[in-house]
């Protein structure tokens, strides 16, 4: 593809003058990273969000909540007379047709080009309903909407780089573990009772139910690959921002990060891991910098089939559990937590059964005898709740900690081979210049803040 002379000139913001975007999923930790970047460098025509009320909000007032965060200050500054390009759509992925009003979806039918399907029940512990409708069935509405879709260019479909149990994923379509539309059917009528005795079968040897709905969900969109042109990206660990919106920004304590705040506050004292394997971490902008180049290169080259990009750190610049979660340590002077439950220390073990010891010595008994001493006193017990939970969240993280993945991402590095010098600035996706000890420090001060 030939190069723009004029190198302050951007292609791929050019491309999005004339483009209507539809987000879902735009109030979550990736929705807003990728409105910030689409609105400060590739101002699209108009951008449309998924929202639904929620909290005693309506989404007028959900939009506004979400573009008062101080990531929207830069544009505020400087170009706040485009926020009026975004405008809140009422619906919902858990309802048929997404629950859209019959003049809403005309809108989207005859004015959309680019559809960005980010949406999804991120957490680990949900029941397989739950992440099914969520997962599967919310990204099949969302097809079927984009199907009808008169001027698509591209659908950008967000999954995980952990939905497959290979050690070595590629930058292929995987068939699903079971018929998706089977299992949407069968979790609609099925008892609850019955879905929790039969899932651990359908799971296999996947994790958990979210990485079970996403290995569901890529089955459907290669299905629909054939009838327009789409994108599906893997990332794996998505984590704090890099550069932008802010350094260290998250909304979440997802991941890595709230493990370092837990260490930090002396909550866990003890995790399972292997800490020279590599920590596949990927920053939330190189992602949604990626989502935004990706859509342009399809809308332009318009594929006959899925294009499936793993969008993953995969030793270009790598980094270790170890290096990643003694941050918490190693920081505990630099930024104090206010609420510690304990002088901040922990123990990376690479024996479970060690590590199962310093949990019931550190974890669980001084839980038991501070909750009894608080009903004691007529306070309320919860550092037992607290400890539980932490307790799955550390086993969640064993199975990503423990393992060494291999991420081919060949198609993802392409992106940064696409782009014009000055798209390849703006578009950031290369993170070899990345200062990891700088980067750990910010996320965990972004942890404190939050």
């Amino acid at each position: 593809m030939a190069k723009s002379s004029d190198q302050s000139t951007s292609e791929v913001g050019d491309w999005y003058k004339t483009k209507n975007v539809f987000i879902t999923g735009a109030t979550g930790f990736l929705g807003q990273t990728l409105i910030e970047r689409i609105a400060t460098v590739t101002p699209a025509y108009k951008i449309y969000l998924l929202l639904r009320s929620k909290d005693g909000k309506n989404i007028k007032e959900r939009l506004e909540a979400v573009l008062k965060s101080p990531i929207f200050d830069r544009l505020r500054n400087t170009n706040s007379e485009w926020l009026a390009n975004i405008s809140a759509i009422e619906g919902d992925i858990f309802e048929d047709e997404l629950g859209l009003s019959e003049p809403d979806q005309q809108t989207l039918i005859k004015d959309c080009n680019v559809v960005f399907h980010c949406a999804a029940n991120v957490k680990f512990n949900q029941t397989l309903k739950c992440a099914v409708m969520t997962n599967t069935l919310g990204t099949k509405r969302t097809l079927q909407l984009a199907k009808q879709m008169n001027n698509l260019d591209a659908f950008i479909h967000v999954s995980t780089a952990y939905c497959q149990v290979s050690k070595v994923l590629e930058e292929i379509s995987y068939p699903a573990p079971h018929d998706p539309d089977k299992i949407v059917d069968m979790v609609s009528w099925m008892d609850q009772d019955i879905l929790t005795t039969i899932t651990p079968k359908l799971l296999g040897k996947l994790p958990n139910t979210y990485a079970y709905s996403k290995a569901l969900s890529e089955q459907l969109v290669a299905d629909y690959g054939k009838l327009f042109p789409i994108g599906l990206t893997r990332p794996s660990m998505v984590s704090p921002a890099w550069k932008n919106p802010i350094p260290g920004w998250t909304d979440n304590m997802n991941g890595p990060t709230g493990i370092s705040v837990g260490i930090g506050r002396g909550a866990i004292r003890s995790i399972y891991c292997k800490e020279n394997y590599l920590a596949d971490i990927v920053p939330v902008d190189i992602c949604a910098n990626a989502l935004i180049a990706l859509a342009w290169r399809i809308g332009i080259t318009r594929p006959s089939e899925v294009y499936i990009c793993n969008i993953t750190e995969s030793g270009n610049n790598p980094i270790t559990w170890g290096e990643t979660l003694n941050a918490a340590t190693k920081y505990r002077y630099e930024y104090a937590f206010v609420e510690n439950m304990w002088y901040s220390g922990c123990v990376l073990q690479s024996s479970l059964m060690l590590h199962k010891l310093y949990v019931i010595l550190f974890h669980l008994i001084p839980a038991y005898v501070i909750d009894a001493l608080l009903s004691l006193i007529g306070r309320e017990p919860i550092l037992v709740k607290i400890q539980k939970r932490i307790s799955f969240i550390l086993k969640q993280i064993a199975y990503y900690a423990t393992k060494e993945w291999i991420f081919k991402n060949d198609n993802f590095m392409k992106i940064d081979q696409w782009l014009s010098p000055h798209d390849r600035n703006i578009l950031y996706i290369d993170n070899s210049s990345l200062n990891w000890e700088n980067y750990l420090r910010l996320n965990l001060l972004g942890g404190c803040i939050r």
